[in-house]
């Protein structure tokens, strides 16, 4: 992670916190090297702009990292439905495949 980069988006989230984005570019810059950092910008973007769809997977591809399946398929499943009521059908599919491999992991514990 580079720090210079880090300071910068985190400058940006404190310009304009409202911005989904902003706070969504923060986490994915944290993601590689503290994703539990990275999760908590992730659930307050969940509960404040639910309709930010790339949050979804991402939020969940961390639960899967930590074998919290359940946790997981539960966030998958909310950006399914999300993604069915804003017809993205890409991020639809991304998410079905997600659910599908924490599905597959869940039955091997």
């Amino acid at each position: 992670m580079q720090a210079g980069r880090l300071k910068i988006l985190l400058s940006f989230l404190e310009e304009e916190p409202k911005d989904p984005f902003n706070r969504y570019a923060v986490a994915m810059e944290l993601i590689k090297e503290d994703k539990k950092e990275a999760l908590k910008h992730l659930e307050i973007l969940l509960k404040s702009d639910p309709e930010y769809l790339p949050t979804y997977y991402q939020a969940g591809q961390i639960y899967f990292d930590m074998d919290q399946y359940e946790k997981a398929i539960d966030i998958y499943d909310k950006g399914m439905s999300i993604a069915v009521q804003q017809n993205n059908d890409k991020i639809l599919q991304e998410l079905k495949g997600a659910r599908q491999l924490a599905l597959d992991e869940q039955e091997d514990w």
